[in-house]
């Protein structure tokens, strides 16, 4: 059936050479999320004039025309803020160009044997993982002769590029890093607003602040599930975090280790439920409502596009089968990656700030989202990257 295929499935086309990595970097166990790989950053670093899409021709050909300077990230290098850098990947893609075959074909100088049949032709998309988002590390995936970022076509065959520029904070990267993922579709299929409100009947997908399913009559549905800002509390209690402008260096190999007042200004709830939001500033809030991702689908955060000014309300957006947890828990908050462009935007509680848009698994994940793998965010409220330390 059309969807997103599962962890299992992803290991196969691993296993049969439809996705390779650089022979000193094989792939690791601990790559794989339920509907996902982590991608990894190689050993070269490209700083080049401004962002592109190769679209007639490879990106090494761009590369050579925009590259300002080139340095190895293989000990550890900084990234500088606001200046954009391109960095092969480890991993490289080999798509069939036809689909409904169990027949090898040829990628490159090798040979590859499909491990299943597939009735539709299979297609990859990548997004930032969580973390990255939430340091506002701006990323997207390049490939050759491409005219869309993120998306890898039927029959792309080759190597992944990432572009990465850093907002907020300079940062220490290093080869071996993930700071993308990559799932891979079967066909494309949407779930529908019918069977969202079906599922969510039997077995909730949205809760309010108390772990109470949301009502049927109060779900926002629209080719997928409108969500909301959280902007109330007890007065005094933290509401969210914005970006300081005088900054240190972040390592992104170290976890639990970074003050939050170096980095973020804390934000505290207001008798008004209301926030006046400065343009190009970065900020943490998260969802008014909980959400819980089901086995059988997987779900993204999509921009709700509010018709006045631009309201970047996520870089991170993908949701594995199992986040929030099993049918019986409640759920877990969204956290929301904010920046306004333009004019002062005002926000508040209850806001409508983005859209829940589910695809169905083509299986059920072996491993689901915080059972059998590490899992920084399962059951999370507001919180900052695993970088900083959370008391």
């Amino acid at each position: 059936i059309p969807g997103i295929l599962p962890i299992q499935r992803i290991r196969q086309m691993v296993q049969s050479g439809m996705i390779t990595s650089d022979a000193d970097h094989p792939i690791s166990m601990d790559q794989f999320q339920p509907n996902s790989l982590d991608l990894r950053l190689g050993t070269i670093a490209y700083r080049v004039r401004c962002s592109f899409l190769p679209e007639n021709e490879p990106v090494s050909e761009k590369l050579k025309k925009l590259t300002q300077h080139s340095f190895s990230i293989e000990n550890g290098a900084i990234l500088e803020p606001n200046c954009t850098y391109i960095i092969p990947l480890l991993e490289q893609v080999h798509l069939p160009t036809i689909h409904n075959k169990a027949h090898a074909y040829k990628a490159g100088h090798q040979t590859i044997h499909p491990p299943f049949l597939t009735s539709e032709s299979l297609t990859a998309k990548t997004n930032p993982k969580s973390s990255t988002g939430r340091l506002d590390i701006f990323t997207r995936v390049i490939t050759d002769f491409s005219h869309r970022f993120e998306e890898i076509s039927a029959g792309y065959s080759g190597s992944l590029y990432l572009e990465v520029v850093p907002k907020s904070f300079p940062v220490r990267v290093r080869t071996g890093q993930r700071l993308n993922q990559l799932r891979i579709r079967h066909g494309s299929s949407l779930v529908s607003d019918q069977d969202l409100i079906r599922h969510h009947r039997i077995n909730p997908l949205l809760f309010d602040d108390h772990g109470l399913p949301l009502p049927v009559q109060q779900l926002k549905v629209g080719n997928g599930l409108f969500m909301s800002v959280s902007m109330s509390a007890r007065e005094g209690e933290i509401i969210g975090y914005k970006a300081r402008k005088n900054r240190d260096i972040i390592d992104l190999d170290q976890y639990n280790t970074y003050s939050i007042a170096d980095f973020w200004d804390t934000l505290y709830a207001r008798k008004d439920d209301f926030m006046i939001l400065e343009p190009e500033a970065f900020y943490i809030f998260a969802s008014r409502e909980r959400v819980r991702i089901p086995g059988s689908m997987a779900a993204e955060m999509v921009p709700y596009d509010t018709g006045s000014g631009e309201l970047r309300t996520h870089y991170a957006g993908f949701f594995d089968s199992g986040f929030g947890g099993d049918s019986q828990d409640t759920g877990a908050k969204a956290v929301l990656e904010v920046r306004i462009h333009d004019v002062p935007f005002l926000v508040e509680h209850g806001q409508t700030m983005f859209r829940m848009v589910f695809e169905p698994n083509t299986e059920i994940p072996d491993t689901l989202y915080g059972k059998g793998i590490r899992s920084n965010y399962q059951g999370q409220e507001l919180k900052l990257s695993k970088h900083f330390i959370h008391v």
